[in-house]
């Protein structure tokens, strides 16, 4: 079974879960194709990224977002990082062990979501800079997360 599915090794790539099968991580590069939304996470998940290409002059609707009611039991942090400038080497694991599963390099404008499984990122370039999304609230690092040997 190919654990890792996408149109290429330097486009869009999902990256599914040896053991069971469910999605991982996703890498979405700068340079893939859009024109002009794509959702690029499945709805189901709490962190959502949508990809837009848009022309001078586009609009939306005023609004704001409103407070919900909450439907779920238990929720697992998702991390995405976004690379600005430089380059990074993420190393993504499956749910469980210590190999990893995929090793793709980011470069500018590209972004390395983690819906489940692991991850570490190795900073390839002096002065790279990256934005990190999380879903939260932060409440404390022994809530959050376990680390891998």
């Amino acid at each position: 079974m190919n654990f890792i599915k996408g149109r290429c090794d330097n486009k869009l790539k999902k990256i599914y879960s040896k053991i069971d099968g469910e999605l991982l991580h996703i890498i979405h590069r700068l340079d893939d194709m859009i024109h002009s939304r794509t959702d690029v996470i499945p709805e189901d998940n709490f962190l959502q990224l949508a990809v837009l290409n848009m022309n001078n002059g586009k609009t939306f609707r005023p609004h704001r977002h409103i407070y919900k009611p909450v439907t779920y039991g238990k929720v697992i942090a998702q991390e995405s990082w976004v690379v600005i400038r430089g380059s990074v080497k993420v190393l993504l694991y499956d749910i469980e062990g210590e190999d990893t599963i995929s090793e793709p390099v980011l470069k500018a404008g590209d972004v390395s979501i983690t819906l489940r499984g692991g991850h570490t990122y190795e900073i390839l370039e002096d002065d790279t800079i990256a934005y990190e999304y999380k879903t939260g609230p932060y409440e404390g690092q022994s809530l959050d997360k376990e680390f891998i040997n």
